[in-house]
């Protein structure tokens, strides 16, 4: 048993099926017995929630938004409003739950209102066993510390050129905010027999996903990618990839 919950965020180029990797991490966690998971949508262009086949009405940037332009009901004040529209902004599914970051609208200074989601995030992470984190390739949420230091970095790229290049700036980009390199890890997706010839060092990566067609399928179909076969080969691979993240995450924590 986990004393607290481990916390994985999933980066790359768009294109490189990160979100196909959250919504099946998910998923894997719940399958071999560890939940409940919390799923963050912390990509702007947020379809986390389609992946793994479920409905989100407002992300947590337009209720930031609200918290600052909307008449507080009374006996509240501004704080206590922001976490209680946070839990109304949690989309509850079996075996996990989902909440999208979106962004604000309009401009100005959010510093306040990021504070209170960071306060909100933490008190969420007493729930769960895992967080799984879709994000972009710049991590901004990560060093506005909205979502706090990852336990676990997982750099998607598929076997082009480009996505490799973006694995050695995102390398680099958590490094500089502290994350310690023996936390970063590697996941190619898509792959077939080889990869384009740059040079992303000697690291072995922790999962490859094969070119699946169930998941292209699943794509093609607008159907939940996360609801693919059991035994599909990507799906087979990131259940195994979850289980070394269990391993991983009880040597962490000592349990």
């Amino acid at each position: 048993m986990l004393s607290r919950p481990f916390t994985i965020v999933v980066s790359g180029k768009g294109g490189t099926g990160k979100t196909t990797l959250c919504s099946l991490l998910v998923r894997s966690f719940i399958d071999i017995g560890e939940k409940p998971v919390l799923a963050v949508d912390a990509d702007p262009n947020a379809n986390l929630h389609e992946a793994l086949g479920v409905t989100v009405s407002e992300t947590l940037g337009s209720m930031r938004e609200e918290a600052f332009t909307r008449r507080i009901p009374p006996g509240m004040n501004r704080h206590d409003y922001v976490r209680f529209r946070f839990r109304q902004a949690l989309v509850e599914a079996e075996g996990f739950d989902l909440v999208a970051m979106g962004r604000p609208e309009g401009s100005g200074c959010y510093c306040f209102a990021n504070d209170l989601l960071s306060e909100c995030m933490t008190e969420l992470e007493r729930e769960y066993r895992f967080i799984v984190i879709d994000t972009e390739a710049g991590m901004e949420h990560i060093s506005r510390g909205t979502i706090g230091k990852p336990d676990m970095l997982l750099i998607v790229s598929d076997p082009g050129a480009r996505g490799l290049r973006t694995i050695s700036r995102i390398r680099e980009i958590a490094t500089l905010l502290g994350l310690e390199p023996a936390k970063i890890h590697i996941v190619f997706n898509k792959y077939k027999s080889g990869t384009a010839p740059v040079d992303i060092g000697n690291e072995i990566p922790i999962a490859i996903l094969p070119d699946d067609y169930s998941v292209e399928a699943a794509d093609l179909a607008a159907t939940p990618v996360s609801q693919v076969p059991l035994n599909s080969p990507a799906r087979m691979v990131v259940r195994e990839l979850a289980e070394k993240i269990r391993s991983l995450a009880k040597e962490h924590t000592g349990a």
